[in-house]
């Protein structure tokens, strides 16, 4: 028969007729599924109402058409119509450019999509206008897309693409029809016979022009639509978060600080004091060295076995190991100066503030404005831009990659600042961890 460990013992129903028990569970697990639920669905309930300067760029590369003896461009009347619109003003960024400069800027990150009236559009316009009743062909406008940016993102501007098109084509539409109809009142009060539109030519005059969407940036079929940067900066984030708790518990276990239990089995070394300060830095240590493992890792699975679309391998590598360490040293420093509700806290600030204003599936500039403050220092929206740059930009530094260094190395500096200088006050102040308590005077025989 197994022997009882010679302590206090207490029952279950004991345990759970306590209050501090049941409130202190409920205050924490109740605080944090109510901060959660609100940053979530905070930042992603009316992303087309929170739309602000949507950057998209809009080209006019109309060579324009004679009519009447003066030259004719309906692509500048056009694109001065978008950009004019009162109900994309504050919304949405319209970005000037022709053709090559567009592509150049998805290429860059820095447009979700484009707008293009092609060469020939005024000249099919007007030969629109003068076929008369043979059968007519359609002007189009043309709109890139970028998913590389994020596909959320990328859809918003070819939505917005789209209505400015459409919006365009109606008011083209009324212009032409006005000039279908004066030259039929000429033709009549010359004595000559005019046949009315047809039903299918009043429907196209209508709505003549048609929008053709094409892909701006290229990306492979391979890339989650755009997707795959978030869930392998997921993975990055999630690694150093939980490495640190993994980190911190073997360093209190080799201690003898926390005993270590496997199945039924509960083991305990010696214990071994060491400060406060050297503790963190051995956890610092191990995790600078683990991240290069589990970056290593990380991309084996995604690259060597899923097969996601990646080049810059080497780049993705060192990438990752150091924003898996910095994530990791930034949870370490919070366990380190906080202890207890460290990991909960580390979770809110790498996890719970992070993503919904990382830009990750809803776009930066479709958060709210208290996201978008936030986007300006949280951990993970700068290791996405870094993911996001060597994944589908080339590994431009302008596309993302720089700062995301840059922000890396400042939260990997401020967080060894943070665990240092804490940890030394508390150990000044003789906090130590192996500080024991006095032993419980034992019941005497009655």
């Amino acid at each position: 028969m197994a022997s009882s460990p010679a302590h206090a013992r207490t029952s279950a129903r004991h345990l759970l007729r306590g209050r501090r028990l049941w409130v202190a569970s409920t205050v924490v697990i109740g605080l944090l599924s109510f901060l959660l639920s609100l940053l979530y669905l905070g930042a992603n309930s009316n992303p087309a109402g929170a739309m602000h300067d949507l950057p998209i760029a809009v080209v006019n590369a109309d060579r324009g058409a004679v009519h009447g003896g003066r030259q004719l461009n309906l692509g500048a009347q056009i694109t001065e119509q978008v950009a004019a619109a009162p109900q994309l003003r504050g919304k949405v960024t319209w970005k000037r450019a022709d053709r090559a400069e567009a592509k150049r800027l998805m290429g860059e990150n820095k447009a979700f999509g484009a707008l293009v009236v092609p060469e020939d559009f005024s000249a099919s316009v007007l030969g629109l206008a003068a076929k008369g009743d043979t059968s007519p062909s359609r002007p189009t406008l043309e709109i890139l897309t970028n998913p590389a940016a994020g596909s959320f993102g990328s859809n918003m501007a070819e939505q917005v693409d789209r209505a400015a098109a459409r919006n365009a084509s109606v008011t083209l539409g009324k212009k032409l029809g006005q000039q279908l109809a004066q030259q039929a009142a000429r033709a009549h009060a010359a004595g000559k016979h005019v046949a009315a539109p047809s039903a299918p030519e009043r429907l196209l005059l209508a709505d003549p022009v048609e929008v053709v969407v094409a892909q701006g940036h290229h990306l492979g079929s391979h890339s989650g639509y755009g997707l795959t940067a978030f869930f392998y900066t997921l993975v990055l984030v999630l690694g150093g978060m939980l490495g640190a708790n993994v980190i911190h518990m073997q360093v209190d276990t080799a201690l003898g600080y926390a005993a270590k239990d496997l199945g039924p089995f509960r083991t305990a070394e010696p214990v071994r004091h060491l400060s406060r300060t050297r503790h963190f830095l051995v956890g610092c240590a191990l995790m600078a060295g683990v991240s290069l493992v589990t970056s290593a890792l990380a991309m084996a699975a995604a690259v060597g076995i899923i097969g996601i679309d990646a080049s810059h391998l080497l780049l993705l590598w060192i990438f990752g190991a150091g924003a898996t360490m910095a994530m990791g040293c930034t949870a370490l420093a919070l366990l380190a100066v906080l202890g207890t509700p460290g990991p909960l806290v580390s979770m809110l600030v790498l996890i719970g503030l992070a993503i919904p204003s990382a830009g990750a599936t809803i776009p930066l500039q479709a958060l709210p404005s208290f996201y978008r403050f936030l986007a300006e220092f949280e951990p993970f929206r700068q290791v996405l831009d870094g993911v996001r740059s060597i994944l589908y930009f080339g590994a431009r530094l302008d596309a993302g990659l720089a700062r995301a260094w840059t922000m890396t190395g400042v939260g990997l500096a401020l967080s060894l600042l943070l665990g240092l200088g804490l940890t030394r006050l508390y150990d000044r102040r003789g906090l130590h961890r192996t500080a024991q308590l006095a032993p419980a005077a034992l019941p005497t025989a009655a």
